[in-house]
């Protein structure tokens, strides 16, 4: 997608179609939308339309009016974003998401939307606008033989006059930046299992990690075992294709040597359950399981091209979960990297044992802070339901400066548990820990167990299991892999940047 921006008023512009925002300042029983940008001739242009009633003021609702007297823009959408009072930047995204699917269902391939008058400032609104841009652009029919090309081909992103330029030509550019790397993890979590193995994975890592300038290392079967990584290969040792452990590198010249920031994502290409298998029905979405993984990558991506200075390693440790006669059993004892033995309860518990081994060896590398991103737990969907992802965190710190990440990326976490009693339900009789702790509490319990290998290091656990994956399709987002996580991971990582 092309983008630029342009200062000028709303009437001069020339496009397909000038996207504006409306917002309703009135109640539940007479709504009372309004432009949200200062424009005459596009508020005389929605006069009648409004005064007609056909605007109801529902949330993220459009209406198109061909040639809008007063306005060079051959058409004008108007884009409900809910109530005034409670307008973000989170609305912008949607609004603006919701203006580029609208119209790219009906091939119109170019079109402007207006910055409307926020109170966080037009840096904000244009981020907001681009990212939604970007989210709503893509689409996951890749392998469908009869389909059509929608891509949006340009954006304007329109400001008034008199704005600083060079400030929203910065935040248009990061946007950009962000934008493509959740749909390059999109991407990634959209292929079928047999077209995105562990190696097909690693190798498709290695490629952006060169084009971005990141250093990438990719390791597979012997030097797992070799390391002793017992936790890893557990999961691995079941399946006909090799595991790949990879590791990316971001060390900038000039930045510190302390914080070192540790990104690790289960990278579980598709999880069958193993001998704990899994019910056939909605088996074929667990091709999704290494959306943690890919979230890592998308943001490793966008951390090489935006420059933070702070160090960032980033470790995915990528495999298949299969049943077969090598496949580890429950009952089995494992060792992990650590150390420390786990008694495998259940096979399907297997993300938190990749994990373990990915988060012990961010230490070894020298993390002096971690985070680690999954679709870890059916008990984190029970508890939170897609609305909201699952954080854990065992320093406040660390978790405050997460929550300044939200602050800015509009993804939606919630903090659950991860005390002393949780850890207590997985302690084991014959080994260390267990691999789970039964039914209830199930989120916490798998927290708790990664716990155990961040030991006192700062940590973060995102349980992504009920948001990487939209069930259906939003007027801002497509149905399929949503990318949650990169943003967030790329807010994190920057405000650690001057803080030490």
């Amino acid at each position: 997608m092309d983008i630029r921006l342009a200062l000028s008023s709303l009437a001069e512009v020339e496009t397909e179609c000038l996207a504006v925002v409306l917002l309703d300042h009135g109640d539940k029983q007479k709504p009372a939308p309004r432009l949200a940008s200062k424009d005459a001739a596009v508020e005389k242009a929605l006069t009648d339309v409004i005064a007609s009633g056909e605007i109801s003021g529902k949330a993220f609702e459009t209406t198109l009016l061909h040639r809008p007297q007063g306005l060079k823009a051959k058409r004008l959408l108007a884009v409900v974003a809910g109530k005034a009072a409670n307008f973000s930047h989170v609305e912008m995204r949607k609004a603006a998401g919701t203006a580029v699917r609208f119209l790219k269902s009906r091939t119109i391939k170019s079109c402007a939307i207006a910055v409307p008058d926020l109170s966080t400032g037009a840096e904000d609104a244009v981020r907001s606008i681009v990212e939604g841009a970007y989210v709503a652009d893509f689409d996951p029919d890749t392998y469908r033989s009869d389909r059509k090309d929608l891509a949006m081909k340009a954006l304007t992103v329109v400001a008034p006059p008199g704005c600083d330029q060079s400030k929203l030509q910065q935040a248009l550019e990061q946007a950009r930046i962000v934008g493509e790397s959740q749909n390059f993890t999109r991407e990634l979590v959209n292929e079928p299992s047999n077209r995105l193995t562990p190696t097909m994975f690693a190798e498709r890592t290695r490629k952006m990690c060169e084009s971005v300038g990141l250093k990438c290392e990719v390791m597979g079967p012997d030097k797992i075992k070799a390391m002793k990584m017992g936790a890893f290969w557990s999961v691995a040792q079941g399946s006909d294709e090799e595991p790949r452990l990879i590791v990316m590198r971001y060390e900038p010249q000039g930045a510190p040597e302390k914080p070192v920031l540790g990104l690790i994502g289960k990278g579980i290409t598709f999880d069958t359950g193993g001998i704990s298998i899994k019910p056939a029905d909605g088996m074929e979405k667990m091709k999704y399981d290494m959306a943690g993984g890919a979230a890592m990558i998308g943001a490793m991506r966008a951390v090489g091209q935006l420059k933070p200075k702070i160090k960032v390693i980033s470790i995915v440790c990528a495999t298949e979960n299969m049943p077969s006669g090598k496949a580890q059993k429950p009952g089995d004892v494992q060792i992990a990297m650590s150390g420390k033995s786990i008694e495998i309860i259940n096979t399907d518990a297997e993300g938190r044992l990749v994990l373990a081994d990915g988060l012990h060896y961010a230490r070894t590398l020298g993390c002096t802070h971690l985070i680690d991103a999954a679709t870890l737990t059916g008990a984190c969907v029970v508890a939170l339901g897609n609305a909201n992802a699952g954080v854990f965190a065992n320093n406040e710190d660390a978790y405050q400066h997460f929550t300044r990440a939200l602050e800015r990326s509009g993804e939606k976490f919630w903090r659950l548990p991860v005390d002393s009693d949780y850890t207590e339900m997985i302690r084991s009789s014959i080994a260390d820990i267990m691999n789970t702790g039964g039914r209830w509490g199930g989120a916490s319990t798998a927290a708790a167990f990664l716990k155990e290998f961040a030991e006192d290091t700062p940590w973060i656990h995102l349980d992504i299991a009920g948001t990487a994956w939209m069930d259906e399709n939003k007027s801002w987002i497509a149905k399929g892999p949503s990318g949650i996580a990169v943003r967030s991971l790329v807010e994190w990582v920057k405000s650690y940047e001057n803080s030490h």
